[in-house]
């Protein structure tokens, strides 16, 4: 079968420049999608084959476009004789196929089992990325609401302000267990705005699924916007120990016959954190290596089994988080091309005390400055370290309230359950 004489396409699907950011108008014929007829015509066929008979407003609901699209399209398919109509709902048309159009839908299914909202062009999905680029003002006081329910002293505060406003790279580092994860999960509050993302993207032919429900949050659509397009929140992926290389490249889904995009493209505009940066499954010398052209020049490069490499944009404010030595996890090369590494290290008694009384105030337990102090030299005897750590207090407490509701009471910062909490927490 041949459409590609029966429709013109368009180079990239067309925005809305006015709003003075990204915003995707709905397109009114198949050559404003962008992509090419057949991938319409397909999806539509694969569509009726899967559902038997359905509704022409069915399908435009299903694939994400105008009605006037499927209009035009479904205009085409009765001419080839593709598809029959079986009635009529209101003005709606109710279609099924026919026994060529059938053969033709299966034929396509079985080469490709996508079936949802019509992708949108890599031409359109790079400008959408590139425009939508991540702009912050910061200033201390944004940044004590972005981190309200921590106690981060001043003096950090200001290293990771200038960082953050770099829309570049920040590696956090320091001591287990000062809060580095907690601190790297917040950074997303800075992003205030919405952003669009694809549900689907092509590329020579090839479909790679990008929305990911778990990562994309869905904000309320808005009149009039391209719905293949969906709005959101900008994303915050975090990965830890479970990280491999297979989740920096496109995924072949092969009994499905689509690609899945990897996790910093489903990042794109957002926040992508590496959690216990040195501690992957792949080796931390070999991601960075990976990851020099894309962080050096915001651009990365993925091939699709075809042997097809294609430009894909990275713009996603990277945070790398780790415990160990950054110099033992990369060369002086790569530590250059990350500006900011900003050290979280152990705690003053001070902060010790403001965590412990929050913690508190949070669990409503009665608390003194007597109980910090109490509770600070034991946790340094039961670690034998003079050090203090920010996780102490929320740990501690949390044991507490195990022993109160074992003894069938309510906690309290007694010595006697102090002590029983640091026994349990600490290795001897």
């Amino acid at each position: 079968m041949s459409s590609t004489s029966v429709f013109e396409t368009a180079s990239s699907a067309s925005s809305d420049k006015s709003h003075g950011k990204f915003f995707p108008v709905a397109p009114k014929t198949v050559k404003e999608l962008g992509v090419s007829s057949n991938t319409v015509v397909n999806l539509i066929l694969k569509l009726i084959m899967l559902e038997g008979e359905t509704s022409l407003s069915r399908v435009s609901q299903r694939l994400k476009i105008e009605a006037a699209v499927t209009g035009e399209v479904f205009g085409y398919l009765r001419k080839e004789q593709y598809v029959e109509v079986k009635g009529m709902v209101g003005n709606d048309y109710v279609v099924a196929l026919s026994g060529q159009g059938r053969s033709v839908a299966q034929e396509r299914y079985r080469v490709n089992q996508y079936v949802g909202p019509v992708p949108v062009t890599l031409d359109a999905y790079t400008a959408a990325v590139r425009q939508q680029a991540a702009r912050h003002k910061i200033n201390r006081k944004r940044l004590k609401e972005v981190f309200h329910d921590l106690v981060i002293p001043d003096d950090m505060l200001d290293q990771l302000g200038p960082a953050i406003m770099s829309n570049s790279q920040i590696f956090l580092y320091g001591s287990t267990g000062n809060g580095k994860t907690s601190i790297a999960e917040r950074l997303v509050r800075v992003f205030k705005d919405e952003i669009y993302v694809p549900y689907a993207v092509e590329v020579d032919g090839q479909i790679i699924n990008v929305h990911d429900s778990v990562v994309h949050h869905p904000l309320k659509p808005v009149d009039g916007v391209d719905s293949r397009w969906i709005r959101c929140t900008r994303p915050c992926i975090a990965v830890g120990g479970e990280m491999v290389s297979e989740m920096l490249e496109l995924r072949f889904e092969e009994t499905l016959g689509y690609y899945t995009a990897p996790l910093q493209m489903k990042a794109n505009n957002g926040l992508f954190i590496i959690d216990d940066f040195g501690r992957q499954m792949i080796n931390p010398r070999d991601l960075l290596n990976r990851w020099i052209v894309p962080l050096d020049r915001g651009v990365d490069f993925l091939s699709l089994r075809t042997g097809v490499k294609m430009p894909v944009p990275f713009e996603t404010l990277v945070v790398f988080s780790t415990n160990l030595d950054p110099r033992q996890l990369a060369d002086a090369a790569f530590l250059r091309r990350i500006q900011n590494k900003v050290k979280v290290d152990a705690i003053t008694p001070e902060i010790f005390d403001a965590i412990l009384q929050r913690v508190c105030e949070h669990e409503k337990i009665p608390w003194s400055p007597q109980h910090s102090a109490f509770i600070r030299e034991r946790c340094k005897k039961g670690s034998q370290s003079p050090v203090l750590r920010a996780c102490y207090p929320r740990d501690i407490v949390l044991i507490l309230k195990n022993i109160a509701e074992y003894d069938e009471r309510a906690p309290r910062l007694h010595p006697e359950d102090i002590d029983r909490a640091i026994t349990l927490y600490f290795a001897r």
